[in-house]
């Protein structure tokens, strides 16, 4: 990571967001890279939940063994098969399971499925830490915002400043962790990669504050908006009155 990348968005980041939460980032390594190797959790439990202890300031790692839920052990590349019955679970049910409901036959959920890329993660452990605590070995993938609509808002014109096609922000169908990892590992993988807003997933919501959604920029798009902050509309005074109210 260059340090002076991250000063120079930590000092931009408090002179127009204040005292907004800073984001987190994601990438996979060989090393724990100063990280903690994250606990196996007792029973089913949601890796948005436990990031929330990177968001406090906590860097994890993680392996195929310390996460117990399969949508997210696939999402970060470390399994590629999907748990018997998934096209019933993630719609209507059958007799086995109850069904979530989100998407309205398991024949769309199967054709769902066979757009799923695999990301080769295996081997590799999957770190997460707070921009602040980034160090020069470290090479995230992206960066994580947990963000209120104020911060959205300056995020999301922040990420269409250079777009023609006022398209610079997706927001495809996924689970929590599937939209701030897996999207956003495909789209660093473009030349032109788009950000991604994301955490609708009501499964995935019980994690989150209230009034918190995610928006997550690849690394290739997030240097861009970090050059862009002093000559955009972050300097007037439209924003200034925002970032009153984001304090």
């Amino acid at each position: 990571m260059d340090a002076r990348l991250k000063e120079e968005f930590m000092k931009k980041w408090e002179k127009y967001f204040g005292n907004a939460d800073l984001p987190i980032t994601f990438f996979y390594s060989s090393k724990m890279n100063n990280a903690t190797l994250a606990e196996p959790p007792r029973g089913q439990n949601c890796l948005i939940c436990e990031l929330g202890k990177v968001r406090k300031g906590q860097s994890l790692a993680y392996t195929k063994n310390v996460i117990s839920c399969g949508g997210a052990k696939r999402y970060l590349g470390y399994e590629h098969e999907f748990r018997p019955d998934f096209d019933y679970f993630l719609s209507c049910g059958n007799d086995k399971i109850e069904g979530e409901r989100y998407i309205q036959t398991p024949e769309m959920v199967r054709e769902i499925m066979k757009n799923i890329y695999k990301i080769p993660a295996e081997g590799q452990f999957a770190v997460f830490k707070r921009w602040d605590k980034l160090e020069q070995a470290d090479e995230p993938v992206c960066a994580i915002f947990f963000a209120t609509p104020d911060v959205l808002s300056g995020l999301f014109m922040l990420a269409n400043y250079d777009q023609i096609d006022g398209r610079g922000v997706i927001s495809p169908f996924g689970s929590g962790c599937g939209s701030i990892i897996y999207q956003a590992y495909l789209e660093n993988q473009k030349e032109s990669p788009k950000a991604i807003l994301g955490m609708f997933d009501p499964s995935a919501r019980t994690c989150v504050p209230e009034n918190t959604l995610t928006f997550s920029a690849p690394m290739k798009k997030f240097v861009k908006m970090i050059h862009f902050m002093d000559e955009s509309f972050l300097s007037t005074k439209t924003w200034e009155d925002i970032k009153k109210r984001i304090a």
